[in-house]
């Protein structure tokens, strides 16, 4: 049943990746682009977990923890440059 259901699920989230992309390049304003951005990299990382399930390495399962931590990171940073213009204080 998994051979089944997991490429199908890697092809809707690649979907959502390229979704993710055009409102990346299309976004109207740098907010929408800084969400188009974490979305990326959170489908990123459930890509990422699905393949390591599938192909039963836990190399993927670090990849996706490094991704995460430095997603989160990049967006805290975009977040306080965008609120007072400056990252360090």
């Amino acid at each position: 049943m998994l051979a089944y259901v997991i490429p199908l699920c890697l092809a809707m989230l690649g979907l959502a990746l390229l979704l993710a992309l055009a409102r990346l390049i299309k976004g109207p304003c740098l907010p929408d682009r800084v969400l188009a951005l974490d979305t990326l990299y959170v489908n990123a990382i459930a890509m990422l977990m699905l393949y390591g399930i599938w192909k039963g390495s836990e190399l993927f399962f670090e990849v996706a923890l490094l991704i995460a931590v430095l997603g989160f990171v990049s967006t805290v940073a975009v977040a306080k440059y965008m609120l007072r213009g400056d990252i360090i204080e």
